[in-house]
């Protein structure tokens, strides 16, 4: 009987995400060879010993009987009050249960807000770099994602000017991602009220990706989105995943601000979506209440003193150290877009920089280009390790970069079937 290959969507075309793609199944694949691997790309931190704080833990507990039906498409009322509680204490005024949506993580979330948003081609600004779920949603959902730079140089906080050039009558939404995801850059407050305006001016919605919004260091001021949002509809997204160190629990919220009365549309489109998953995971829900409502650990982690400080610190100083790195020392979030100076290694790929550095150095970092940018000479790192695990990572960084500088080809190098292709094709 004649055989037919199964093909792939087309819509899956412009679909990347490098974070769990070829590197890491090549990790994988040398874990069973018995290596060890140092995983920094993926911000997982009970991989690196956090834990939960024990009163959510035994609030999912206490709570199981409630939790085995399912419950309201948007969550259970303690969740969502919750979040309401916690926008009116940030001055966000005028937020109900009502305008809450509790989903099976953030990652959903984004997912549901863009698909009852876009029309086909119809255009959304997204960051660059980006967390690059966000680019892939936009793809999946029929709009095109049109990037505005977050320049190095600047230390990867954007100019509203150039975002403004680059709405046009296609334009829907605008993302913001703050504290930022890949950089750790965090956005001053004028910055924000500038693009806060510009989505006024032009009627966009305004979905700010908060998910690491405790997480700052060094005195970087936090200015939630929606403090700024009046006169046009701003989505806040934000979770347990980070701050409250509960990845697997897969609890996210959006909630909406600003101009709900012109937005009833959009939101019973929403509404709808949720609807037909049926529900989010309800024993992670019962959580929400005592992490939002309880003692907010995290600041004695990002403090001085602190692991997640402390880790920082070690990159920072890292990188100094080096020949070769550059960074804008990120204040805020899990993560470092570290860079390569220009000039000296001219001929470094961060693809194949990341695939030789697993190869024999045994460390897994994510290829700048991952997260949609167009140069190719960063890579972001994870700061949840212990500061000398970190230490010990750039060691062998500066290693691998010592044998680039001397005109060392490792064995990998010369041999295509074993090069890393990314997602749109190239070597």
């Amino acid at each position: 009987m004649p055989t037919r290959t199964i093909r792939s969507s087309p819509s899956l075309a412009n679909v990347r995400y490098e974070i769990r793609g070829r590197l890491a199944r090549r990790a994988q694949e040398m874990e069973r060879l018995g290596y060890d691997i140092v995983s920094l790309n993926i911000g997982n931190p009970g991989a690196f010993g956090f834990r939960t704080p024990e009163t959510m833990r035994l609030a999912m507990i206490e709570n199981l009987r409630s939790a085995e039906g399912y419950c309201h498409q948007k969550g259970i009322f303690p969740a969502r009050e919750a979040v309401v509680m916690q926008q009116q204490e940030r001055g966000v005024r005028g937020v109900t249960a009502e305008d809450v949506f509790i989903g099976n993580g953030v990652s959903e979330l984004i997912d549901l807000t863009l698909r009852a948003l876009l029309a086909a081609d119809e255009e959304v600004l997204v960051p660059s770099p980006d967390y690059p779920l966000w680019t892939a949603a936009v793809n999946l959902n029929r709009g095109r994602a049109v990037h505005y730079p977050c320049r190095p140089e600047r230390g990867f906080v954007p100019d509203p000017e150039e975002i403004e050039s680059l709405v046009t009558k296609r334009t829907r939404a605008i993302v913001v991602i703050n504290p930022n995801n890949p950089t750790g850059a965090v956005y001053p407050r004028a910055v924000l009220e500038a693009i806060a305006a510009i989505a006024e001016k032009h009627h966009l919605l305004v979905l700010a990706d908060e998910i690491y919004d405790q997480m700052t260091y060094d005195g970087a001021e936090f200015v939630p989105m929606a403090t700024l949002v009046q006169h046009t509809l701003c989505g806040t997204l934000s979770g347990l995943s980070k701050v409250y160190r509960a990845c697997g629990y897969r609890v996210g919220w959006a909630v909406f601000s600003g101009d709900v009365e012109h937005s009833r549309e959009y939101l019973s489109a929403l509404e709808l979506l949720t609807s037909l998953r049926l529900c989010s995971n309800v024993p992670g829900q019962w959580a929400v209440q005592t992490a939002l409502g309880g003692y907010q650990s995290v600041r004695e982690l990002v403090g001085p003193g602190g692991r997640l400080h402390a880790s920082r610190r070690a990159i920072v100083e890292a990188v100094g150290r080096s020949r070769y790195l550059t960074l804008a020392p990120p204040m805020g979030a899990l993560y470092a877009f570290v860079g390569v100076r220009e000039g000296a290694l001219p001929e470094f790929d961060d693809q194949q920089f990341a695939y030789d550095l697993l190869e024999h150095k045994h460390v897994l970092v994510a290829p700048g280009s991952s997260f949609n940018v167009s140069y190719r000479n960063h890579f972001r790192i994870t700061n949840l390790p212990e500061p000398q695990v970190i230490a010990d990572v750039f060691a062998r960084i500066e290693e691998l970069l010592d044998s680039y500088a001397a005109g060392d080809q490792p064995a990998t190098r010369a041999n295509p079937a074993l090069r890393v292709v990314d997602a749109a094709g190239r070597n």
